[in-house]
């Protein structure tokens, strides 16, 4: 998700010699094929920095195992019987969460079990403390510099399908029998494999799952399709994951506003040929600034956020039989095809009750009339006969 380029009390580097000072963390943040670990090295190296990469997988390679153990256990349950557990005991964030959302109604449960504490309550304990807000908790490092590298979508697009190609043209095939014989061969003869947690859950194992097991099991022709299969899958996951890392960001850093909330300096990164110019130079002057303790001349990106929007409202709608998280979920889910679709049908549904209903009542009334103007009419013929 990000890059972290974190200095220590060393020189400033050029053009800073003689100023010994801490340097503040660096933050560059950005979705996959935007350059984090170019600038974070140019930066380091620029600045006399120590570079940390801030991988998501981390966690759980490096978390205990206990922990990963418990939250697996927690995920492998039915999504709704989770739901309603956590409902039990922490309502609140269970009526943020959606039951379909394994991972954090997992995570809020494991929260509980761990430390006999409401996930919500403890956000709120966080957020009450001094210097917290949205985000959380005070925070670790003071006044950090956030940099966010984004990029023009289609050009990311197709930056990061060359990117795919060159991966393979550089033996990604090669890496991913290699790893499939050692740890996963086995599991799938066993029916075993998981690719929603740990390693196997990253992007460009599980996109080739048809292709490694059917190797020597298939003609050349299937393989060779299941290849471009696998080639095509790795390509849109990879875009869409591009998306996803670009909504977080957003709706982390950019959607709070608060005291607390760092700013975040927006560098544009669609023509790398303008890379010195329009992203190294723009970065050495905003975290210059931050090295001198005052502000960067650079504006701060700052996104228009409608304060009576909640991402986290729960909406049920009865009529699909869905729970919606977020006002601009439901506002989009309302306009969707599916619940016009549904909406149409249960118009009909409901016409042709009430013409049913209507048929129902007025009919035996009209026989009732026909019957006595029948009648009647029999009546004035028996008069006039007798007259």
């Amino acid at each position: 998700m990000a890059a972290v380029a974190a200095a220590r009390a060393v020189s400033a580097g050029p053009g800073l010699r003689g100023l010994k000072r801490t340097l503040p963390l660096v933050v560059i943040l950005g979705a996959t094929g935007t350059g984090k670990s170019t600038l974070a090295l140019q930066l380091g190296q620029r600045l006399g920095g120590e570079i940390v990469s801030a991988d998501s997988m981390q966690p759980w390679e490096m978390g205990t195992e206990k922990v990963i153990d418990q939250k697996v256990e927690l995920e492998k349950e039915d999504g709704h019987a989770l739901h309603k557990r956590l409902s039990q005991v922490d309502p609140e964030m269970a009526a943020k969460l959606h039951p379909h959302d394994k991972r954090k109604v997992a995570r809020s449960l494991q929260v509980f079990e761990e430390t006999g504490i409401s996930h919500s309550e403890f956000l709120h304990r966080q957020h009450a403390e001094e210097g917290g807000g949205p985000l959380g908790g005070p925070l670790k490092f003071p006044n950090p510099c956030i940099l966010w590298l984004h990029a023009e979508q289609t050009v990311l697009d197709e930056r990061l399908d060359k990117r795919v190609d060159n991966m393979l043209a550089a033996g990604l095939l090669d890496e991913l029998r290699d790893f499939h014989k050692r740890y996963n061969e086995k599991k799938v003869v066993e029916n075993s494999q998981d690719y929603q947690h740990g390693i196997f859950q990253s992007i460009g194992f599980k996109e080739f799952h048809e292709y490694l097991i059917t190797e020597g099991k298939c003609t050349p022709e299937t393989r060779n399709q299941l290849l471009k299969k696998g080639i095509e899958a790795l390509k849109q996951v990879t875009k869409r994951y591009a998306r996803k890392q670009n909504r977080w960001i957003k709706n982390r850093f950019l959607s709070r506003p608060g005291p607390s909330v760092p700013p975040v300096y927006g560098l544009e990164v669609s023509d790398v040929s303008k890379w010195e110019e329009s992203v190294l130079e723009p970065a050495l002057e905003i975290v210059r600034s931050f090295i001198q303790g005052h502000k960067p001349a650079a504006t701060p990106v700052k996104m228009p956020s409608s304060e009576t929007e909640n991402k986290r409202s729960y909406h049920m709608c009865d009529l699909c039989d869905r729970i919606i998280i977020g006002d601009r979920e439901w506002a989009a889910h309302m306009k969707s095809k599916s619940h016009l679709h549904q909406l149409k049908k249960r118009r009909r549904l409901d016409s042709d009750a009430i013409t049913t209903i209507e048929s129902q009542s007025i009919s035996p009334d009209h026989d009732i009339e026909l019957k006595e103007k029948g009648s009647l009419g029999q009546n004035e013929e028996e008069l006039k006969s007798s007259v």
